[in-house]
């Protein structure tokens, strides 16, 4: 299975789990160029962070929503800093944990627990749509929030089904340390040096979008799209591209939205031509 990337060149914009996703690739052979599309830093102000954590071990709240794992990561991170993990696990492990998409989940298993339920789609959408089947009235539920993202619909959808919604923001973005990279990672694509692009969140591809045109150069960046393989690790990301106008040329095989098996479907679909390199390009 070693190698089969081998003189591959792919280019990767994960954040929180590059380190990760570069380590699998760079196993099967390939020249991995990271492009971090964030630097994340702990919330600037622990307090807030803090007394929801005292509230939720004071009154264990009915439900919790985990929107990312590095949320639930970083929550735990303050609540051992502040002595109180037993108390804070036991308290989320009365709650129903509902996850949005396969990473909470992951986070959730780290601490010994396990979601109730998992959204199909890795959006707030997707947890808006999922919430909406339950019976939340006179219910209190926790919601961790994640940065640069408007969740007034999603917090408006879960109050109008009769819940009292209790927020956590656990990190915030510095987006402007990243944008050197995600220029160089445009270019890299436009000279035709790039073998593939894999995308793992929808967040990179507004990411991408968002600094090209700050910066003048969307239509170099289509231009590098247009010319580069992209692989998409589900429907999320490849409903994103859609909407930009932007097509999914690698796909992982149905109901395996991960990274291992989408480096299988890179592997199989880059395989059928030599790599950029080779070809002398």
């Amino acid at each position: 299975m070693a190698d089969r990337l081998n003189g591959y060149r792919i280019l990767i914009l994960e954040t929180r789990e590059e380190a990760q996703f570069s380590r699998l690739l760079t196993e099967q052979g390939a020249d991995v160029l990271q492009c971090p599309m964030f630097t994340i830093h702990d919330a600037p102000d622990p307090a807030p962070l803090e007394a929801w954590i005292r509230r939720s071990i004071e009154k264990p709240f009915d439900d919790v929503v985990l929107m990312t794992g590095e949320g639930l990561r970083r929550l735990m991170k303050v609540v051992r800093r502040i002595g109180v993990e037993q108390e804070f696990t036991a308290s989320l492990g009365k709650a129903r944990k509902f996850a949005r998409g396969p990473k909470p989940g992951k986070a959730l298993r780290e601490i010994g627990l396990e979601p109730q339920m998992t959204t199909e789609k890795p959006t707030s959408e997707g947890v808006a749509e999922m919430l909406s089947r339950l019976d939340l009235s006179g219910h209190r539920l926790g919601l961790q929030l994640y940065p640069d993202k408007d969740h007034s619909v999603l917090i408006g959808a879960i109050k109008a089904q009769g819940a009292e919604v209790d927020t956590v923001l656990p990190y915030v973005y510095d987006a402007q340390a990243a944008d050197a990279n995600i220029i160089n990672a445009i270019d890299e694509m436009a000279e035709g040096r790039i073998d593939a692009i894999a995308l793992t969140n929808l967040g990179q591809i507004r990411r991408l979008i968002e600094v090209a045109r700050a910066r003048g150069c969307e239509d170099r960046l289509r231009e590098g799209l247009d010319r580069t393989p992209i692989a998409s690790v589900g429907p999320a990301v490849s409903d994103e591209l859609k909407s930009h106008g932007l097509r999914t040329d690698i796909y992982p095989a149905e109901d395996a939205f991960f990274m291992r098996p989408l480096i299988s479907a890179m592997a199989a679909e880059l395989g059928k031509n030599p790599p950029r390199a080779a070809a002398g390009n």
